[in-house]
């Protein structure tokens, strides 16, 4: 295993015709993130303040529950996450604190 992947012991799940776990968990990841998408799109359109507080709270249940299923199937070892070097990290904050204080300006 690469040093920079950062995973959990992968759950093998049966190969075949067949659905398995892994199929249906990303077919719901697949379906929350599309929703997800959709409801940030409503959110931006929704003219009602109260229509809009309905789909913000919609769009942050359907967030939060994308995120646990990620989260299981991170855990079930289906995906595996890459570590950046620190200097990357503060090399990109850097940037983006710059072009926040260019905004400001």
């Amino acid at each position: 295993m690469n040093n920079n992947q950062i995973s959990n012991p992968k759950t093998e799940v049966a190969k075949g015709m067949k659905l398995n776990d892994k199929d249906y968990m990303n077919a719901l990841l697949s379906s929350l993130k599309e929703m997800v998408k959709n409801y940030a799109i409503a959110l931006t359109e929704a003219s009602n303040e109260n229509l809009y507080n309905q789909y913000k709270c919609m769009f942050d249940e359907y967030a939060n529950l994308q995120r646990e299923v990620f989260e299981a199937m991170f855990k079930k070892g289906w995906y595996s996450l890459e570590a950046s070097p620190s200097q990357k990290i503060n090399s990109k904050y850097q940037m983006l604190n710059q072009e926040l204080t260019d905004l400001s300006e």
